[in-house]
């Protein structure tokens, strides 16, 4: 009875214990999944793009790249919270790589070549779950737009 007011007042929820505490790339995965997914469904350009940098910023085979956005497209489904993935990113990532998470996150939402309102959201209250300044989620957007190879404001 307990757990269900603590879960109603913190924001927890199953997805807490479902997200070991020193399993940070479960947790990044996570909120890539949900930045995919905020416009649509996890397939096309963002879902490939969130699978590629699975691989490529946490040094992992195609495999089990595939595997951890598997059990993170499931874990994001059973949640409807940042805070669990958020909080363990900050507890086990430095300063730089929470900033790398934002930039991924950028990456991800900018994939298709249009950012949406609901997409700019989400990785403006991550970044501040994370710690991660206005500034710095803006650079952060730079560089992701820059290595996407967009300029310009996006619409």
């Amino acid at each position: 009875m307990f757990d269900g007011f603590k879960s109603l007042f913190f924001g927890e929820s199953g997805a807490v214990h479902a997200v070991a505490a020193d399993d940070v790339r479960l947790a990044a995965a996570a909120l890539l999944v949900e930045a995919a997914t905020v416009d649509g469904s996890l397939e096309g350009v963002e879902g490939a793009l969130v699978l590629k940098l699975l691989g490529e910023r946490f040094h992992m085979s195609d495999e089990a790249a595939r595997a951890l956005l598997a059990q993170a497209s499931a874990l994001q489904k059973q949640s409807n919270q940042l805070f669990p993935f958020t909080k363990v990113i900050v507890e086990k990532f430095d300063f730089p790589q929470r900033i790398n998470v934002i930039e991924m996150l950028w990456e991800v939402v900018f994939a298709n070549g249009q950012l949406h309102d609901y997409e700019a959201s989400l990785v403006r209250r991550v970044a501040g779950l994370l710690f991660v300044s206005d500034q710095d989620s803006g650079a952060a957007r730079q560089r992701a737009m820059a290595r996407l190879g967009l300029a310009g404001p996006l619409v």
